[in-house]
Order: structure tokens, then C-alpha cells, then sequence
């Protein structure tokens, strides 16, 4: 068979940015690559016509399942109206103010925020974020399903355009984003308002690593979740690893994670409140308190597309066992530990290989 050459290639499109990179390519604001960001307050941020403020995009861990949104809005200021077919779950970083939603030609709902609020705008109805303080800018982090979306529809026109009206995603209710919400099955909490997702009450999840606690939710019916989990200082979780697009933003705590490839040496990336990073597909990852306080973050992702929840495999999720970790892994974390004056309250594992 002839091979083809790379000119070949490049008229054939099989080198071709995707819809979804056209796309934000032509937004022209900042764009983050790689695994890891180590500061979503102080990262660079551009104007952002779409918007009427700042923005950049977060593109980690090579995917186009889901990206990140980061918007800045100005003292006093606010964005455009905006309405779009993809889902999005926002993480209110720093700031307070007010969200306004309608569908069309409806009535108006205000959600007021704060830092660590956390809420999803029902899919393609109308809203507009305000910015209540006169003297400080609002940052919001927004994770959504676009790139999904944009490469299968391959036209902004209509995803950003289009009137249709979610009736079963966003009635008006006067308790819309006030019920407090409920609990469903296997720690799934169904909700369309988190005002504080740093105090939210969380359950035993010690199948995790020790002390572990955690709670998933469900917003604004849908298919995308998130989750937090809170573990105290002086411990880790298991290494796991699992689907990619999981954006994992570091609300409280200082410490590490370590993220790796089988076969191939752990790279350290150290985080603190306002980090965020992403896994690759299938790339192992642990993470690591070395503060002296509990360190507790929070995963927003694509969920199941049947609402069961099940987007691990129960071997995704089954992890490598302390038992079974390199024991470098744990000597590392003693080391870092020392260098932060924090108590390692994690016994040294009795490795499989050396019974």
C-alpha cells in the first residue's frame, strides 16, 4: 500500500483541528495546557467578547470530553446573557454576587453566591452573572461538556443560538435553586444549589484511603457530575485510576498528588487552594496531605449517559492497594510531610513483596 505523505495528509483533514479547537482558537483568549495549573485566582486571564469580561480556557489532560472556564468579572460588572446546548457546573472561586436565569420570554430567577458556591445553569436557558462588589473582580470556574457537544454538531451558531426550551431541565419553581436538596443512593446528593461546597457535611469513604470522606452530586438534571472529598493531615489515598475529564479542583489544604503511567516513574505535581488538575485516560493518580489541616477538594465530570452514576468500572475503581504501592510512594511522603512540620499519622504498609 502507497504511504500517504504529510501533504497528503493535511488535505485529507486527518491532521485537522477539531470543530471544538477551531472554535476556541477563534474566541482568542488564554488557552492552559498539560496535567495541572497551580493557581486558578492568579492565572492570566483575557477580554472575552462572548462573555463581556475575562476569560481563559483549561484544556488539561488531552481530552475533548469536557474543558474548563475561567471568568473573571470586573467590580461591579457582569457578563453578556448567555445560553448554550452544552451542560456546565460552576465553582464560584473568589467574589460575591448574583446569577439571573429565565427561559426565553419567562419569568427571572436570582441565585445569589459566594465563595464556594456551587450550582449548574439548566441547560440552554438564559442567564447572566453579576458581580455584587463595587472593589474586587469575581473569579468563576466552569466546567462544561462542549467539546463533546461542538464536534458533534460542528456549528456555534447553534449551539449558542438556538431557542429551544428544556421544559424537563428548568421550570421556574420558586424552590428551584432554594431546596436544599435530597440524598439518593450510593452518597449521590441531587440538588441545583451548593452555597458552600468547602462545609459541606460528608460521608465515611475510607474504601478511598483512611479517613477519607466524600459526597457526590447531581445538578440541574444532568448527565455531568462532581464530587468532593475531604481527607485529614496527615494521611493519602490509594492510587486509582479511571476515564479522563475529571477536573479535580483543590479547595482546602496544602499537599501533593502524583500521577503516572503503569510501567513508568510518578511525576509530583504540589497543589493548594485554587490548583486544579486533570488525569489522563487511564493515568494512575494519588494524592497526598502533608498540611495540618484536612485538605478537601472538588471533581466536576461527565457522569453515566443511562443517570445510573457508573462512570468507573469497578476495576477502574479498584486501585492499587497500599499493600501493593511502590514503597517509595510512602517514604515521599514522609519526606514532604517534614519539609511542611506536619505529623505523618499514616502507618508504613506492610508491602506485599516483603512478607
Amino acid at each position: 500500500m502507497e504511504q500517504m505523505q504529510p501533504k497528503d495528509i493535511e488535505r485529507r483533514g486527518l491532521h485537522a483541528d477539531s470543530a471544538y479547537q477551531t472554535w476556541q482558537k477563534g474566541e482568542g483568549i488564554p488557552t492552559y495546557h498539560g496535567s495541572y495549573l497551580a493557581d486558578l485566582y492568579t492565572a492570566e486571564v483575557a477580554p472575552w467578547a462572548r462573555t463581556g469580561q475575562k476569560g481563559a480556557f483549561v484544556n488539561l489532560a488531552d481530552q475533548e470530553h469536557d474543558d474548563g472556564w475561567l471568568i473573571e468579572i470586573g467590580p461591579g460588572g457582569k457578563t453578556q446573557v448567555l445560553h448554550h446546548l452544552c451542560e456546565s457546573t460552576v465553582y464560584v472561586l473568589q467574589g460575591r454576587g448574583t446569577t439571573s436565569f429565565w427561559q426565553k420570554d419567562g419569568p427571572k430567577q436570582t441565585l445569589e453566591w459566594g465563595p464556594g458556591s456551587v450550582f449548574s445553569p439548566p441547560v440552554n436557558c438564559h442567564y447572566q452573572h453579576f458581580n455584587l462588589d463595587g472593589q474586587q473582580p469575581v473569579r468563576l470556574f466552569t466546567v462544561t461538556n462542549l467539546p463533546m457537544v461542538m464536534n458533534m454538531y460542528r456549528s456555534d451558531d447553534f449551539i449558542f443560538g438556538d431557542g429551544y426550551v428544556f421544559k424537563d431541565r428548568y421550570d421556574s419553581s420558586n424552590d428551584y435553586f432554594s431546596d436544599p436538596g435530597h440524598q439518593l443512593p450510593s452518597g449521590l446528593w441531587q440538588t441545583n444549589f451548593i452555597p458552600d461546597i468547602r462545609s459541606f457535611e460528608l460521608e465515611d469513604h475510607s474504601w478511598r484511603g483512611e479517613g477519607d470522606r466524600n459526597m457526590r452530586f447531581k445538578l440541574a438534571n444532568n448527565q455531568m457530575e462532581c464530587h468532593t472529598s475531604e481527607f485529614p493531615p496527615g494521611l493519602y489515598k490509594k492510587a486509582h485510576r479511571h476515564g479522563v475529564g475529571a477536573h479535580v479542583v483543590i479547595l482546602t489544604g496544602v499537599g501533593y498528588s502524583l500521577l503516572w503511567f503503569e510501567g513508568e516513574k510518578p511525576r509530583q505535581v504540589d497543589w493548594k487552594d485554587g490548583s486544579v488538575l486533570s488525569p489522563k485516560e487511564m493515568e494512575y493518580h494519588q494524592h497526598f496531605n502533608t498540611g495540618p489541616t484536612p485538605a478537601r477538594y472538588f471533581a466536576m465530570r461527565l457522569g453515566a449517559l443511562d443517570h445510573t452514576g457508573a462512570w468507573y468500572t469497578p476495576e477502574e475503581l479498584e486501585g492499587i492497594s497500599y499493600e501493593d504501592q511502590d514503597p517509595e510512594i510512602h517514604d515521599l511522603y514522609v519526606t514532604e510531610c517534614a519539609k511542611h512540620g506536619a505529623q505523618v499519622k499514616k502507618t508504613r504498609p506492610e508491602y506485599a513483596g516483603a512478607r
